[in-house]
């Protein structure tokens, strides 16, 4: 990176596109989430080589709750296998992981798994992997207001469902999609915005390091001069 170009060190990306990948290539559509997570992994071991302090995917929202009940079954059954057959790799790597948003729609085994995860990656220095999962950003502000007594926005941050994430500096969304969708309304409020058109199995190290590249070349003057 050239002299002087700011590096996003904090990234959040909504993975968007499994569904119309799989139908594209006529696949099953939880063909098109293991191609989804596998990309994650992948990139997620890019965004260590590259300097990323913080990766935030936006895994399960609060409304993907109405999608066919047999693919939030399979979605359901594939997280928890990934949690199981990953987390290892994780700690070994130095990645620490957070699961951020509800846990009182999922099976106790699962949040059990979430919770295991989080207690065995919990030194992990080099990247923190944060992983929304039955996350709305407008529910995580609502929870927060219902116990916020006063003493401004670092008080109020305080009560999010990470507030030891940092604001991300460069938010992406793939599949050619230009909207924000619930996600991390608070933190993203002057997060530079990558839209990609590419779907999210085929977002490869190559557009991340452009996403990157975007971000160095623009000035960030948070409402100043």
């Amino acid at each position: 990176m050239p002299a002087g170009e700011a590096a996003a060190r904090y990234v959040a990306i909504i993975t968007d596109g499994n569904g119309r990948w799989a139908a594209e290539r006529g696949l099953p559509v939880v063909e098109g989430h293991r191609a989804g997570a596998d990309t994650v992994k992948a990139r997620l071991r890019d965004a260590v080589e590259l300097g990323i302090r913080e990766l935030t995917v936006y895994s399960f929202s609060t409304e993907n709750w109405g999608r066919p009940p047999e693919e939030v079954a399979a979605l359901m059954e594939m997280f928890a296998e990934r949690i199981r057959t990953e987390t290892p790799e994780l700690e070994e790597e130095g990645v620490r992981m957070r699961f951020v948003g509800r846990r009182d729609r999922v099976s106790p085994a699962l949040v059990e798994a979430m919770e295991g995860a989080e207690a065995q990656t919990a030194s992990g220095d080099r990247l923190t992997l944060f992983i929304a999962f039955d996350y709305g950003g407008r529910n995580e502000i609502i929870d927060a207001a219902r116990r916020y007594e006063g003493g401004g926005e670092d008080a109020f941050q305080e009560l999010l469902y990470a507030p030891e994430m940092h604001d991300p500096d460069l938010l992406i969304r793939t599949s050619g999609e230009m909207r924000l969708s619930n996600y991390l309304l608070w933190q993203c409020a002057y997060s530079e915005l990558v839209f990609r058109d590419e779907y999210w199995p085929d977002f490869d190290r190559a557009a991340l390091e452009e996403c990157l590249a975007e971000f160095a070349s623009r000035q960030r003057r948070y409402g100043g001069r």
